[in-house]
Formats: C-alpha cells, structure tokens, sequence
C-alpha cells in the first residue's frame, strides 16, 4: 500500500462502502459511506449482510487480517471487525473491497460502546485477536476478558454462541483463564498454551494478523482459549 497520510487514509475510508463509524459514545447510528445514518442494532443481517448467516465479530482487529481471513475462509458467515482505529482499519477494508468480500464489514467504535450497536443474542460468535493486555493491574478493567466485557458478551451471544481469544500474552491468558473459571456459568471448551505444540494451527487458528507474524518471528508461543456462556 502506498504510504498515505492519516487524513488521506480517513478521507478515503469514509468513502468505502465496507466501513460504517460512530464517534458519538451515546449514539446508536452508524454512518454509511454515502453520509447516511442507519439503527443497525439488532438488524446487522437484514441492514447491511441482506441475508441471515451466523454474525460474528472480531474485537480489537487493527489491521483487519483476520476479519478478512475468516471472511474468506467461512463464506457460509458474515464478519464484522471492529476498533476504533480508523488508521489501521483501513487495510483490511481496502483489501476486503478489492477481494469483492460481501461478508465483511468494518465497524469503527470503541468496543466499550457494544451494547449501543448490537441488540441482546444478536451474536453467534466473538473473536478477541492479540488485544492489548493491559498489563498494569490498574488498568485490569480495560481487558477484553474483564468481567465488565464478559457481561457484554454473554448478553449479546446467542445460546450456545461462542467466544475466542489468541494472544502471545501469558499473562492475559492467564487472567481470563482464571475470569471464566470464576464466572457462574460459562464453560470453557478449549485452552492452550501453545497452539503450535498442541496442533491447533489449523484452519481458521492458521490465519494471523500483523501482529501474531511478529510475535512468531521472535519465538512467542501463542495462546488461545475457546468458551461459551451456558447460563
């Protein structure tokens, strides 16, 4: 990609079709690329996938890599990548317009504002990919696996839905392993420590972002868990 400003690459991303924004904590419009607002809460398939595939969502996606891997590799599903990081979306929303992807959007909003812009078991799947850690126990409650996160996410997936995490971090890891186990109903389906030695980099575990690529180059394990809210 060529380099380009911030305010050229914001210039042209607001003109993409596959990106809808939202910088009002308190609003429960997105904008489309064409200035209009629209209330997707609860009518994601219907507004904007016009169909009724599984939704699933990625958290802190950056880059998009992996909003646009599971795109391709699960066509059968809409993908949603969301940050607020208009900067690093780009990327992945250019080159979801140039792969032709119709089950791939970008959502640019803080994540904390989830609640406003997706209606309760509106949700099949949530994907957490290489979300900063937040290593300062001070700031433990801006984790993504956070019991204030958790709370969100078992209102928004589906019965049965389920929720993905993979980092290089042990320590994220291992709070949001010790979260779940200490949440009342949740039930933890799958932990690693290392994917790679485990023999889970297969499919859609195989796709990596910007971020795990650099992680490998240097050696880091990488970590994943897999849970579902039962109750």
């Amino acid at each position: 990609m060529s380099r380009k400003s911030k305010i050229e690459r914001f210039a042209e991303m607001n003109g993409f079709e596959n990106v809808f924004q939202c910088t009002d904590p308190e609003g429960m419009e997105i904008r489309q690329a064409d200035g209009h607002l629209i209330a997707a809460r609860g009518h994601w398939n219907e507004l904007i996938f016009k169909n009724q595939q599984p939704l699933v969502i990625e958290l802190a996606c950056g880059k998009g890599e992996y909003t646009i891997g599971l795109a391709g590799f699960q066509p059968e599903k809409n993908f949603i990548g969301i940050d607020i990081k208009g900067n690093r979306m780009h990327r992945g929303a250019k080159k979801g317009l140039l792969l032709q992807l119709k089950n791939a959007v970008f959502l640019r909003i803080r994540i904390e504002w989830l609640s406003n812009h997706f209606g309760p078991g509106e949700l099949d799947e949530i994907w957490i990919t290489f979300p900063d850690p937040y290593l300062k126990h001070s700031k433990s409650n801006r984790r993504l696996t956070s019991p204030f996160f958790q709370e969100q996410y078992r209102r928004l997936l589906k019965p049965g839905g389920r929720a993905h995490l993979k980092t290089d971090s042990k320590e994220l890891y291992l709070f949001s392993l010790q979260t779940l186990k200490t949440t009342p109903g949740v039930k933890i389906n799958t932990h690693s420590t290392d994917i790679d030695g485990d023999g889970l980099t297969n499919g859609i575990l195989a796709i990596q972002t910007y971020y795990e690529s650099k992680h490998r180059a240097i050696g880091k394990k990488i970590l994943y868990l897999s849970w579902e809210y039962t109750a």
